[in-house]
């Protein structure tokens, strides 16, 4: 398998997505990893470790896109940009898969424009793989498509389950929708519509729930539109990031709690690794014709090893080829709906 990495995107770029690609090159040996990006520094950052990997190699582009540049201008102008070149490689079969540390939109968005959608699936979306108390909750989607229509959510749901299933190995995923309140009532148009889709689909649809079930082990999937994924992610991050902090702070003020934290280190070293992005790598962009991960802003070279090794078991497991097969075993329920009259959004 093949696999081209955005070496330039990413707050740590070239260095530490080249030594992420590096020790991914020693331990997937199998595999070949393709380093897109300016040759001279990632020839630089190669140098460091020495002798190269045999499964390693550069492919140059003279363009970067920055974090806070508009994605779809970017992808458009900046035709040579490390991100549009790594899934052009992919397009035109001289990569399988595409990994990224950079603007996410702009991934998403070249992904989309060169790639396309696989067959019979409406709009890709960001599937984000969330530590709970009782495992972890996959939320879909998290930034890809806020313009939802109830068909698009009834195919994240679907999409979904097929990651839990065959990546996550959660034979029957729970699948919720992100609402306001658990009643069927409940909820505008968008998410009413797309409540009576889902509860007539082939999926295990438990039904509605509300941002603090996200947590608490009642779903393995909670599907919302793509706005609202990014807002609840971003907010499940920080909060995190907070707890810790401000119980380590409150926990160093006087030496009876010192004492305490010193004792509860190895449960808070736990809690902090279950939490760490890096130990999940990146997050897949599912409904596209190819495999796009894409990884956190902030990743060091053990999210990018991850985030390659992820890439490897989607290829691995064949994720595309079971998503279009549930897509296809839910057209006739989908098909059935966009025929009445009370359901003028689907399309």
């Amino acid at each position: 398998m093949r696999i081209a990495v955005d070496a330039m995107g990413g707050d740590s770029a070239p260095s530490e997505i080249v030594k992420g690609a590096v020790n991914a090159a020693r331990k997937f040996s199998n595999h070949e990893i393709i380093l897109v990006g300016d040759q001279k520094k990632i020839h630089n950052e190669l140098d460091v470790f020495g002798t190269t990997p045999n499964n390693i190699s550069v492919v140059h582009s003279s363009q970067v896109v920055g974090m806070n540049e508009s994605a779809t201008i970017a992808v458009r102008k900046k035709i040579d940009s490390s991100i549009t070149k790594s899934v052009k490689l992919v397009a035109k079969k001289e990569a399988d898969a595409v990994v990224s540390a950079g603007n996410t939109g702009a991934t998403v968005a070249a992904a989309t424009l060169f790639l396309r959608t696989l067959e019979g699936v409406k709009r890709p979306g960001i599937g984000v793989t969330i530590p709970t108390f009782h495992g972890v909750c996959v939320v879909m989607d998290a930034g890809a498509n806020i313009k939802c229509k109830p068909a698009h959510l009834l195919q994240y749901g679907i999409m979904a389950s097929v990651f839990c299933k065959y990546i996550l190995n959660i034979e029957k995923p729970r699948v919720g929708l992100l609402n306001i309140g658990e009643e069927d009532a409940k909820g505008n148009d968008l998410v009413k519509e797309a409540f009576t889709l889902l509860s007539s689909s082939p999926l295990n649809f438990i039904g509605n729930a509300e941002g603090r079930d996200v947590f608490d082990g009642k779903f393995d999937i909670v599907v919302c539109e793509g706005f609202v994924g990014n807002v609840l992610l971003k907010f499940a991050e920080g909060l995190t990031i907070s707890l810790l902090s401000a119980f380590v702070s409150e926990a160093k003020k006087n030496t009876l709690t010192r004492i305490g934290i010193w004792l509860c280190k190895p449960t808070l070293k736990q809690l902090r690794s279950k939490n760490d992005y890096s130990e999940y790598g990146g997050v897949p962009l599912l409904g596209i014709d190819g495999i796009c991960i894409i990884a956190h802003g902030r990743s060091d070279s053990k999210a990018i090893q991850n985030a390659i090794r992820e890439a490897i078991q989607f290829r691995k497991y064949q994720v595309n080829k079971h998503i279009v097969s549930g897509v296809e075993r839910a057209d006739s329920s989908l098909v059935t709906a966009i025929q009445r009259d009370n359901f003028p959004n689907l399309n």
